[in-house]
């Protein structure tokens, strides 16, 4: 499914998935985000790759996330993400608290086809005694420091993300975000929405075929202008702030929250409209 819509693309994500959805500095699909919303969708396991943002509060708000795995959820420059926060301090999510690195190396066991991920850096952490999936053993080759922490694979459902540029081939150009190259190599689906579609083969391209996923790691790609805002996308349009300053004050609380969510949604069909 190369040229689908929107809506595809979310029918395609059962509930109680598992997916993966980058950090704010790389490219967050913020359409299939507000779909899921529309949607109802419910039961989801969202794993932050690393860290989350607008779209993990807007998630946990809307009611649609189960389970959290990531190493820190904010909305920046705006201030704590506050749905996160009640959420966690109510008890409304189990929420899986892991490290960048942690994230990053479970999604590479997958990557490479492999059941664990050995890691040294967070052995001494209070982390490791709170998950009991991880396990720490003595080093078996006795060439580190003596003990070794060994991470499961992490296997996502979907991977979600957005990005600038794909072709009529369904190759997907994400330049140096090379986490997204993991992302997709580790999920058992990809989907993936991009602001444009040219004709010509991005792998043809030398100033573009090193930074682009093939097809083969892509299940469906739907075509949406504007698909991270109100975050930004490098190269393309920066972060519009003032609707983002506007999310964090409403969602202090739940009914502000479901307040601004209803003319969120109306908003972006607005956006849309401008922008085209």
């Amino acid at each position: 499914m190369i040229n689908c819509s929107i809506n595809d693309l979310v029918n395609q994500i059962d509930d109680g998935s598992l997916i993966a959805l980058p950090a704010e500095y790389s490219f967050v699909p913020m359409d299939v985000v507000r779909g899921l919303i529309a949607t109802r969708a419910k039961d989801l396991h969202l794993l932050c790759v690393p860290i989350g943002g607008l779209a993990t509060d807007m998630l946990i708000g809307a009611r649609c996330i189960a389970t959290l795995e990531a190493a820190a959820v904010s909305l920046g420059e705006a201030g704590a993400a506050p749905r996160f926060s009640e959420a966690v301090v109510n008890g409304d999510i189990n929420l899986l608290d892991a490290t960048c690195p942690v994230i990053h190396s479970s999604l590479q066991a997958s990557e490479k086809g492999v059941p664990f991920m050995p890691l040294g850096g967070v052995i001494g952490s209070d982390l490791v005694a709170h998950r009991k999936d991880w396990q720490v053993i003595d080093d078996p080759l006795g060439k580190g420091n003596g003990r070794i922490l060994l991470l499961p694979a992490i296997k996502p459902d979907f991977a979600l993300f957005h990005a600038p540029l794909a072709d009529r081939d369904g190759n997907v150009w994400v330049g140096k975000r090379r986490e997204l190259f993991t992302m997709s190599h580790a999920s058992a689906n990809s989907l993936v929405t991009v602001e444009h579609i040219r004709d010509e083969c991005l792998l043809d391209d030398d100033l573009y075929a090193a930074g682009t996923i093939p097809s083969m790691y892509i299940t469906a790609m739907a075509q949406a202008k504007n698909g991270a805002w109100p975050l930004g996308l490098a190269g393309s349009y920066p972060r519009d702030n003032a609707a983002i300053g506007e999310y964090a004050r409403a969602a202090k609380t739940q009914t502000g929250f479901d307040e601004w969510i209803q003319a969120h949604l109306a908003d972006k069909l607005k956006y849309d409209m401008e922008q085209a």
